[in-house]
């Protein structure tokens, strides 16, 4: 599939797509962001994609961050339009029905590591680097970093990225939270797609239904977020995977898992 600045290859069930604006360190501008979205939109519609592979081009970047030039222009109102258009786009990638798995292949600044942080998990190379520089240009993040940050690390630790705008490397990251692990950079992308195809060997359905209990269910009181959890529970077993699943495990065999 061919995209503007966007690169995205299809392997057996997982879609690798790559930003591609070398020339930028793959900073975020409105191509990319509308790439981004018709990306969303194929995703969507094809129900063989079982997980989905974020990453950047090259060996500098994942995305150093939006396109600063952009920012000259705007007024106050299309500015705050700006940032939600963002939002929008990173909500529904954090709400897709196929996990999003985040390969940081260098920089991951600003923009770039809000994208990261709306992806289900972070892989990265060892020679990634984390931030949220935007206080540096008299700016504050606007695509979810001051909401999503503080869930993954915690609030103090997000408070002093955010308020420093200082960088921190893989190994932080991964002590942190931040990051699920940290790998070689030859290896980044083999390590996700080994992720990705186990991900994609499970029941999509399933799989579904977990990303919804999790992302719904943390905006929900515990009680009811336990509520949404039994439902979606008992809706599986209305499905031919829960059927085929139980099965095999009892026959001793592989599950051969349809989606429906």
């Amino acid at each position: 599939m061919e995209f503007e600045s966007l690169l995205v290859k299809q392997e057996h069930g997982v879609w690798t797509a790559t930003i591609s604006r070398p020339e930028a360190l793959n900073a975020l501008n409105a191509v990319v962001i509308s790439s981004l979205s018709m990306l969303l939109d194929a995703v969507e519609k094809d129900s063989s994609v079982r997980a989905v592979i974020l990453t950047g081009f090259g060996e500098k970047a994942f995305v150093a961050g939006a396109d600063i030039k952009q920012f000259e222009s705007l007024n106050p109102a299309q500015a705050a339009e700006f940032a939600s258009a963002g939002q929008r786009l990173f909500t529904r990638m954090e709400a897709l029905k196929v996990p999003v798995i985040a390969a940081v292949n260098g920089f991951a600044l600003g923009g770039g590591l809000e994208l990261a942080l709306a992806c289900d998990f972070i892989f990265a190379s060892d020679n990634a680097k984390f931030g949220l520089p935007e206080c540096t240009l008299g700016l504050m993040p606007g695509y979810g970093g001051t909401v999503r940050l503080p869930r993954r690390v915690g609030v103090g630790l997000a408070r002093e990225m955010a308020l420093t705008g200082s960088m921190i490397d893989a190994a932080e990251a991964l002590r942190i939270g931040l990051v699920n692990r940290v790998c070689p950079f030859p290896e980044l992308l083999e390590t996700s797609k080994k992720v990705a195809s186990t991900i994609a060997s499970r029941a999509p359905l399933a799989v579904a239904a977990i990303k919804k209990s999790m992302f719904d269910g943390a905006s929900l009181t515990e009680a009811k977020a336990n509520d949404l959890e039994a439902r979606l529970f008992g809706e599986l077993f209305a499905t031919n995977d829960k059927t085929e699943g139980v099965r095999a495990f009892l026959e001793k065999r592989k599950p051969a898992f349809t989606g429906h």
